[in-house]
């Protein structure tokens, strides 16, 4: 008798009495349930070279149950790619500045890729007109929609991007200069392995400290607090450190025209905002590299290591110990980076 019932329910389905009036269900009227209580997450730009695998490993995060993605072009694309992987995370697309409030409404974490990408014989100062203005107004969406939300800023160039995001949120009385991080990850995630390489040691066992900025000789690798505790010549502390700062120009050679650090950026991108949702999860001892406002150095922004917790970097670390190169890296960096800063928070005032 079930079994006639069960044949009668799916004929009536097969072949419904009026073909009218059967409900048809479209993928936009599904109602995912999304896995286990996690945390939102709106990646704007989603849809760019960053964007793209960024997107993809953060669907892949279990820490993750809404992923909003964002940008001007293509996010229908990408969220509809993304949204057919079997991992938690409920994905929803938002296409135009129109959707930009949408998207980043109730957001826990905002991890900002957008912008153009370095091209051959660019500078990252080249990228600042355009990405100057991108930033600014992703930020004004923010002070609207999720003005607690911690912020991870990618957006080249970051010495730069990350002062604008603060005056853009210092003029709407939201700023929290524990929740707005630039993310030098790659420069650390490029220092462990190339020092990995040079010590013949696997790069997940060991730990660079990387500290200053996000552009040339701004970023200063601490090689003498590498661990585990090694020693380096003077010749291998000059390749490593010029490697490391140039770390992305020697992408953007090798890609000869077809774009820059793209796949490594995501992959630095998510292990950096991974480490920021364990910190708001209010697990303990999270201590990564970012660029945030400190008091390090004379300078309003530094990077170096910061705890990670629920209301963002809510400590910042010293730098410890330097050696006499790291010294005379340190006065180069600081000077560069004091024009990068300036002419960040200039773009807002003026």
């Amino acid at each position: 008798m079930e079994a006639n019932n069960r044949i009668s329910r799916i004929s009536a389905h097969l072949h419904p009495s009026n073909p009218q009036m059967a409900p048809m269900l479209k993928a936009a009227e599904c109602r995912a349930k999304g896995g286990a209580p996690g945390f939102k997450v709106a990646i704007l730009g989603a849809a760019g070279g960053i964007g793209q695998p960024l997107s993809m490993l953060m669907k892949m995060n279990p820490l993750v149950s809404v992923l909003h993605l964002y940008d001007v072009v293509n996010a229908p694309g990408v969220t509809a790619d993304i949204s057919h992987m079997d991992t938690g995370a409920v994905v929803r697309g938002f296409l135009g500045q129109g959707q930009l409030e949408s998207a980043l409404e109730g957001m826990d974490l905002v991890i900002i890729p957008a912008g153009v990408p370095r091209k051959p014989g660019m500078t990252r100062d080249d990228l600042f007109n355009i990405n100057a203005g991108i930033v600014r107004t992703l930020c004004q969406g923010i002070v609207k929609s999720c003005p607690n939300a911690v912020v991870n800023l990618i957006s080249n160039p970051v010495n730069s991007t990350v002062p604008i995001a603060a005056e853009v949120f210092k003029n709407a009385g939201i700023y929290d200069p524990k929740k707005l991080l630039g993310v030098t990850m790659l420069d650390v995630v490029r220092a462990n392995t190339f020092v990995a390489e040079v010590l013949g040691l696997d790069p997940r066992e060991v730990s660079v400290p990387v500290v200053g900025g996000h552009a040339g000789v701004t970023i200063l690798p601490l090689l003498s607090q590498v661990k585990p505790p090694c020693s380096f010549t003077p010749e291998e502390t000059e390749y490593l450190t010029k490697r490391i700062q140039d770390g992305g120009t020697e992408v953007v050679q090798a890609k000869a025209g077809a774009g820059s650090a793209t796949l490594s950026m995501a992959y630095a991108a998510v292990k950096f905002a991974d480490a920021c949702l364990r910190g708001l999860r209010g697990d303990a001892g999270i201590v990564e590299c970012a660029f945030v406002a400190s008091q390090v150095t004379d300078l309003p922004f530094f990077a170096s290591k910061v705890r990670l917790g629920r209301g963002g970097a809510e400590e910042v670390y010293q730098l410890g110990p330097l050696n006499e190169y790291e010294r005379v890296g340190l006065e180069k960096a600081k000077k560069e980076l004091a024009v990068s800063i300036q002419k960040g928070v200039s773009f807002i005032k003026k």
